[in-house]
């Protein structure tokens, strides 16, 4: 496509400042709050991973579509962002795998995006002020308008997006990491035998529930909404807290389930959002990042031992606010905020980042080993 066939579109943020370059994707106008994910890989899982939901998402990597889509990358039924963001993108995909280009795939699912703007200076502006609301627009392409139009939107802080992610039926997850795919040789510790997992859907990614079921777990994935009693109707082996969008601590409701859910005594396993909730359940309290973690190769660790992992938040827990009953296990390395903790004397343990790996490195899969061994434990 020449640069006479493009439609001109503009990027606004809520201090002022503007951007222009062109549309790709759907044609119109969103607004969200703009982070960046500085992913060299892994494009459509992000786009498709829930807890993006009311976030446009700038990418640091200076090209997207490379690789086109596929149906099997996609984290959940649709992408979720309100935006994307690029410094360019390639509109005919080379990979084996494609079946669609990324721009045909934004268009199909009425997802903005802009591109030819400059993201690195779009990053260091977002590093040093902070994430914030923003608008893309290929309709208003005056930046006053649009800046006018982008005061009504709520800040993210306070902003309860898990009753519009979570499902609204409880299913059953059976299907485990494609056997191609599949890189640890731990998965097949469970001996045949089958624990019961009900997984609390905050915005959930397949590649969660994938990794429970190769470690030999009978997934039920619930809504966010549902009665602790409901939950235990099922004699789950363990309790999962998956990740999810918004403010933890404004899902008042998945904070008193997981709080009643604790007196049981299950394992408990939480990630990313559900790290957030299960430390709420415990009396601490959490805070809203700077610009947040969002990437694939955040240094995670304790005690001299790293893991490269990946994350994807914008709030995290208050490191004192933890009780003395509740341990550190983690620290995110690059601003040593709590990335990790678990009880000391009960089976509940989380982590801030995301140990499926999709996108993003193998480090931290033996949490669900580890999720496995207390199940087995608890049962003895």
């Amino acid at each position: 496509m020449s640069i006479l066939q493009t439609t001109k579109a503009i990027l606004v943020l809520a201090d002022g400042t503007s951007y222009t370059g062109y549309s790709f994707g759907a044609k119109g106008t969103t607004f969200g709050e703009v982070v960046f994910n500085t992913g060299m890989t892994g494009y459509q899982e992000v786009l498709t991973d829930p807890s993006y939901s009311g976030q446009i998402v700038s990418f640091t990597y200076p090209e997207l579509g490379n690789t086109g889509v596929n149906p099997e990358d996609e984290e959940s039924y649709k992408p979720h962002v309100k935006g994307a963001i690029a410094r360019n993108i390639s509109k005919r995909p080379s990979n084996w795998r494609s079946t669609e280009s990324l721009q045909d795939y934004l268009t199909r699912h009425k997802v903005i995006g802009i591109y030819g703007i400059d993201t690195r200076d779009l990053t260091r502006r977002l590093r040093s002020s902070g994430a914030m609301n923003g608008a893309i627009s290929t309709e208003i392409l005056e930046p006053d308008e649009l800046l006018m139009e982008l005061q009504s939107v709520p800040s993210m802080a306070g902003l309860n997006l898990v009753k519009e992610i979570s499902t609204k039926e409880v299913y059953e997850w059976a299907e485990a990491t494609d056997k191609e795919w599949e890189f640890s040789h731990r998965t097949n510790l469970s001996d045949g035998e089958v624990f019961t997992v009900v997984a609390v859907d905050f915005g959930v990614k397949r590649n969660i529930l994938r990794r429970l079921a190769s470690y030999g777990c009978k997934v039920i994935v619930v809504p966010a909404n549902t009665s602790p009693e409901d939950i235990l109707k099922y004699n789950p082996d363990g309790i999962f807290l998956s990740n999810g969008p918004g403010d933890p601590s404004a899902v008042a409701e998945g904070i008193a389930t997981a709080k009643t859910l604790l007196e049981a005594q299950k394992p408990t396993f939480g990630i990313c959002m559900g790290h957030q909730i299960l430390g709420l359940s415990l009396g601490a309290e959490t805070f809203k990042l700077k610009f947040g973690h969002r990437g694939l190769n955040q240094p995670a660790g304790l005690s001299q031992k790293v893991e490269i992992t990946s994350q994807n938040h914008g709030f995290a827990v208050t490191e004192e606010s933890l009780g003395a009953d509740i341990e550190i296990t983690h620290l995110n390395l690059n601003d040593r905020t709590v990335a990790g903790l678990k009880h000391k004397t009960l089976p509940f343990f989380s982590v801030q980042y995301h140990p499926e790996a999709s996108p993003g490195p193998h480090d931290a899969d033996y949490l669900f080993e580890q999720f496995v061994k207390l199940m087995r434990d608890h049962k003895k």
